[in-house]
């Protein structure tokens, strides 16, 4: 199979790049993708012997051209978007991080090809466009552990025969911290999570469960979902990814040790699984459940609205929580304004259907303009 990997520096697309380097027989990596990071993306061009690349822009293009002159060398959302279209190509992996993620998407989509989606933002401020992309049903294998494992659940029920779809929360690294202390929390500390080991942003996003809300959102989109029917449970071992509550009462669940490489695997093999197996240990095992508790984790409950109300309030949300976690991350504003300015910017305004990939574009720009202004007076009255 011949594969694409947009993202290939980050964490998903380096544990990608390890599931191919480990069945060499199987896999053929045709394009690769990155941002910033030259140096790295050249190593994996040298080692998979690929000529055909992307990076965010110029600067990094030329300074990509210098280190490997024979590449095709493409940058920003047109190269990520041409890479993932490739003619010579079976599978994109698209583990981009962001807004941009949307490009490459509907242009891998659209050429037809077989998707595993890593980049939930496409899902988040696009998902009726991106779901009415696809050239065949199961063109879309998502690479999130709660919706790949509704997947697998899901490939052996009817959709009549659901009642309920559950994800799971480990409540990220402040779970049980005191909630008047959050506002004290350093970026280092937001960084720690308990369970996964990933990018800056989405760890952050896991603090705040801004993240779990883009999963509802995916939910939705994913598996044609109401908003009712989907519920998001606390569970803090991460080993329960995902529920389907029957008609009957019964209830099925997937089950996994929390390794990113196993949905990864799945979604490169699929329908095939490959090995070798990374085991959960069943004895002993406890597992814990329960509710989200709403005062803890008010962006969450904020970010599901604007999935709910639809149009361009989740590309709002979405751009508007990109720039406050960087905000946070460079410690221009405590923690608890990633909650606050989400909510006071997605109130300023006003959604509007989603006609095209322009109208998103547009709503987040605008909320990229909003939350700097709300960094910026946050910074002068507090």
């Amino acid at each position: 199979m011949r594969v694409v990997v947009l993202g290939s520096t980050g964490s998903i697309g380096t544990q990608a790049l390890e599931e191919i380097r480990s069945h060499p027989h199987r896999f053929e990596v045709v394009a690769l993708a990155a941002g910033k990071n030259v140096e790295l993306l050249a190593q994996q061009a040298q080692e998979f012997k690929v000529i055909d690349l992307a990076v965010a822009g110029p600067e990094e293009a030329l300074k990509l051209t210098k280190l490997l002159p024979k590449a095709r060398v493409r940058y920003g959302p047109e190269g990520l978007a041409e890479l993932a279209a490739l003619p010579e190509a079976d599978l994109t992996v698209n583990a981009v991080v962001g807004a941009i993620g949307i490009f490459p998407t509907l242009s891998a989509l659209h050429a037809g090809k077989r998707l595993a989606l890593a980049n939930k933002e496409s899902l988040v401020i696009g998902g009726e466009l991106v779901m009415a992309a696809r050239c065949f049903p199961d063109q879309i294998i998502p690479v999130d552990s709660e919706h790949a494992a509704l997947w697998q659940l899901f490939s052996g029920v009817g959709r009549q025969e659901v009642e309920r779809l559950w994800i799971t929360a480990s409540g990220g690294p402040f779970r049980d911290r005191d909630i008047a202390t959050l506002s004290t929390v350093t970026p280092k500390e937001a960084l720690s999570h308990p369970t996964w080991k990933m990018g800056p942003r989405i760890t952050v996003d896991s603090a705040t469960l801004v993240n779990k809300a883009f999963e509802v959102i995916e939910a939705h989109h994913l598996f044609g979902m109401p908003w009712e029917r989907i519920g998001v449970l606390l569970h803090p071992e991460s080993v329960v990814h995902a529920l389907l509550e029957l008609r009957d009462g019964s209830v099925l669940a997937q089950l996994a040790t929390p390794d990113m490489r196993i949905p990864i695997r799945a979604a490169l093999s699929h329908p095939e699984r490959l090995g070798p197996p990374i085991p959960l240990r069943l004895a002993p095992l406890t597992l814990h459940f329960q509710e989200l508790p709403r005062a803890r984790y008010p962006a969450f409950w904020t970010v599901v609205e604007a999935g709910k109300e639809g149009g361009t309030a989740p590309a709002v949300a979405n751009a508007a929580d990109e720039v406050l976690v960087q905000a946070f991350l460079a410690e221009k504003i405590p923690f608890t304004a990633i909650a606050e300015g989400i909510a006071h910017i997605l109130s300023a305004h006003k959604p509007s259907p989603v006609n095209g990939l322009d109208t998103i574009l547009q709503a987040d720009a605008w909320a990229r303009q909003e939350a700097w202004k709300f960094v910026a007076r946050y910074g002068r009255c507090c």
